[in-house]
């Protein structure tokens, strides 16, 4: 599960219709050895973790936890936010964010049933559990991984640093923790921010720990366009929306063409070299050290329909009650009225009226491929 701030109620509609009425349906609910979250995504990952020994259970308070949400408790622009933004600016003195973190260290600390996690890491009903952050002073990516006894690490890289650890909760806030709009988290002698600057789509660590089937939640959709008008240059919240849109979304779609570009060689590799090729080939990776090569089967959901167009639609229906809660600068900020999506507002609105919106996209969407997620989910991945 990927970052993408308020859009995360998406993957929450996702995984309630799953462990909903897809469960029900089949008289079996899904199983992850693996779950890897970065932003967002941790928190919601890090909950379905803590939560697999009753997942049905568990889906719905976090579904709950997401409409409890008020707007007015993180974000509101007045004069009492001056020194704030000062210091955001110009640095100096404790980290400061646009936003109020308080709510979500709330959520993070209070609603996620932490010693659960490790009992069900400890009797391997979840294998690993992975989140990223980035540290502030150097830009480098740290992949924290919480594992059942004897699961390998992923390897790290030049970029990205590995951390076998017990994942608690500063760990996820810091994960989710986005640049400029929620403050730094201290995890030792460093600060610590979102993992999605550099690690967005946690494929990797998955696929490194030996997962042969990957189910991915996107929280963008493919190949859209917003229509401005010619020879109209917009402003600078729109350009911002576009910007996280490039940092933080477009990852998956390129870890995903690379995954179908290996796939694809590994099975011309396959059929050219004869049915004892894969274990000649696996024989020479493991003399070198390197992990063996294997077809990874995914299955992505994407949203249906774009977010940043659903985030315009909700400013424009409940302005009135938005007004009176952030005050019209705030407003002004988020809903900059060029093209018809709000990018921008689709990251920030931790509103509980827009989660409701994102959570029944997410659960219509997933309901529509219900036979083929019952064939990828429950199949021996041999006979696919």
């Amino acid at each position: 599960m990927s970052g993408g701030g308020a859009r995360g109620s998406y993957e929450v509609g996702v995984l309630t219709y799953l462990y909903g009425e897809f469960t029900r349906h089949f008289g079996r609910a899904p199983a992850f050895d693996v779950i890897s979250g970065t932003s967002v995504g941790a928190v919601n990952g890090t909950a379905l973790a803590a939560t697999a020994n009753d997942p049905v259970a568990g889906m719905r308070l976090l579904a709950n936890v997401w409409l409890e949400q008020a707007l007015s408790d993180v974000m509101r622009l007045d004069l009492r936010q001056l020194p704030r933004l000062y210091r955001l600016w110009l640095g100096g003195g404790m980290p400061s964010g646009l936003f109020d973190s308080r709510p979500l260290a709330r959520l993070i600390s209070y609603r996620i049933p932490w010693r659960q996690l490790a009992r069900n890491l400890r009797s391997n009903r979840v294998q690993a559990l992975t989140v990223s952050a980035t540290n502030v002073r150097t830009g480098r990516s740290t992949l924290y991984v919480d594992r059942a006894k004897g699961v390998d690490l992923p390897r790290g890289g030049t970029r990205i640093g590995v951390l076998a650890t017990h994942i608690l909760p500063q760990h996820v806030l810091a994960s989710a923790a986005m640049p400029l709009v929620f403050p730094p988290v201290r995890i030792g002698n460093d600060y610590y921010c979102d993992g999605g600057i550099r690690l967005n789509t946690p494929t990797a660590p998955a696929i490194q720990m030996g997962v042969d089937r990957m189910f991915v939640i996107g929280v963008t959709t493919p190949r859209r366009e917003t229509s401005i008008p010619l020879g109209h240059m917009p402003g600078a919240s729109f350009l911002l929306g576009k910007a996280l849109d490039a940092l933080m979304l477009d990852h998956i779609e390129h870890d995903l063409e690379e995954l179908r570009l290996v796939n694809e060689i590994l099975s011309d590799a396959y059929e050219a070299g004869g049915p004892d090729f894969p274990a000649r080939m696996h024989g020479v990776a493991a003399t070198h050290g390197r992990p063996a090569r294997r077809r990874i089967q995914t299955f992505v959901i994407h949203p249906s329909m774009d977010i940043g167009l659903l985030a315009s639609q909700h400013l424009r229906n409940h302005r009135p009650r938005l007004s009176r809660l952030l005050g019209h600068t705030a407003l002004r900020l988020l809903d900059v009225g060029e093209g018809a999506d709000a990018d921008l507002a689709s990251y920030v609105m931790f509103d509980g009226d827009f989660a409701r919106a994102l959570i029944d996209l997410g659960q219509r969407d997933a309901a529509r491929h219900r036979d083929e997620l019952a064939e990828f989910l429950f199949s021996d991945p041999g006979s696919q």
